[in-house]
């Protein structure tokens, strides 16, 4: 039970640096996104992929070790959580201390990426609102007000003001 419980210690501490890792990597999307560099956004964008594949594989370590665990205990291992796992020893106060430990550093830097990514995203949200709102201003530059002429029938032409695309006035 020992080493069990040291394996699921060293994977909480591996995982916490990959998420630690991935903190700093979402970090430096930030000023790319406002500055709008999109070669620099694609490079960071597969570094943090390179690191999620990596937490992800680490996650499968640690559900396994979680299921070792519970095997051991005749637990559920649906139900079981390392919190439990910090009371169960209690005769073992260095472990408990070790899993705790690694549980919040692992929590506080999850936390941190979900807090970076969530700010990421209004980013791009702000960046795509405004990238529709020019284009809403090129389109509308683009299209020329209608001149007030009436048919017999008292319906609009539809002529434009001025040169429409495509005409040559020889005139002007």
């Amino acid at each position: 039970m020992a080493s069990l419980m040291e394996n699921l210690i060293a994977i909480l501490e591996e995982e916490s640096g990959c998420y630690e890792e991935l903190l700093k990597v979402s970090g430096q999307k930030t000023p790319v996104i406002v500055s709008g560099d999109l070669d620099k956004l694609s490079a960071i964008t597969d570094d943090e992929q390179r690191v999620v594949d990596g937490i992800a594989k680490l996650e499968e370590r640690r559900e396994q070790a979680m299921r070792d665990i519970a095997d051991v205990l005749n637990r559920d291992v649906r139900t079981l959580t390392i919190t439990d796992l910090v009371a169960m020893l209690g005769k073992r106060p260095g472990e408990a201390r070790a899993l705790a430990k690694g549980r919040d550093r692992l929590k506080s830097a999850a936390d941190r990426v979900r807090l970076v990514n969530e700010q990421n995203q209004q980013l791009l949200k702000s960046s795509l609102e405004m990238v529709q709102f020019e284009m809403n201003i090129v389109q509308a530059s683009k299209m020329a007000p209608e001149a007030a002429n009436y048919t017999r029938m008292a319906g609009q032409t539809g002529e434009t003001i001025g040169v429409s695309a495509g005409r040559f006035d020889a005139k002007q």
